[in-house]
């Protein structure tokens, strides 16, 4: 049996799932700002106020809004790369990941925003993943994710490094959190390095 299909799941299989899984996420975000559009943007409502307990009902949904078409396009891309390369690891381990950021990164956003504030939007998820793909390979002992590790450091380290940085008119207290919660996430999701390939 080849080393690659040891739990099941051929390389190819993974890519094919992990592909289909992101391209239905972010057409699902596209789909709901068409439905926001239409409504008047009644969507909209389910951002995250902070520190009123009511809003605490609105992390999960707010990490699948946008105010705009446009804010859904500055996501989508970076959203649809990110994702593709952590559920490469595991559909299940994936979800995982993007629970535990919209959870914690999601209350980051409430316990810290400024107040009058309402906040959507998957760019949370989007640093969260960031994190977790920058470090999985080290936490793993993989060499072949840490060095798409590196590679995602290169083409994106410095826009998150803007993201986190305290500025009036985006989330940055979504980025940061999400991208603590993305980092903690490979540690606390961790593997063993991958077992030798057998055949036979």
């Amino acid at each position: 049996m080849s080393g690659t299909a040891i739990d099941g799941w051929s390389r190819s299989d993974r890519a094919m799932a992990a592909a289909k899984l992101m391209t239905g996420w972010v057409a699902l975000l596209w789909l709901l700002e068409v439905v926001d559009l239409v409504t008047g943007h009644a969507l909209d409502a389910y951002g995250v106020t902070p520190r009123e307990p009511g809003e605490l009902a609105h992390i999960v949904p707010s990490a699948f809004l946008h105010f705009g078409f446009g804010h859904v396009a500055a996501n989508s891309v970076p959203l649809l790369v990110l994702g593709f390369l952590a559920a490469l690891g595991g559909i299940r381990r994936l979800l995982a990941v993007v629970a535990l950021v919209v959870l914690f990164g999601g209350l980051g956003v409430w316990l810290f925003s400024p107040s009058g504030t309402v906040t959507a939007g998957a760019s949370g998820v989007v640093f969260g993943l960031f994190g977790y793909v920058l470090v999985r390979g080290f936490v793993d002992r993989r060499p072949w994710e840490a060095v798409v590790g590196l590679l995602v450091a290169a083409v994106w380290g410095g826009s998150m490094l803007t993201g986190i940085v305290p500025t009036d008119g985006i989330s940055w207290q979504g980025h940061l959190f999400g991208l603590l919660t993305g980092v903690t996430a490979a540690f606390v999701l961790r593997r063993g390095p991958r077992p030798a390939a057998l055949t036979g």
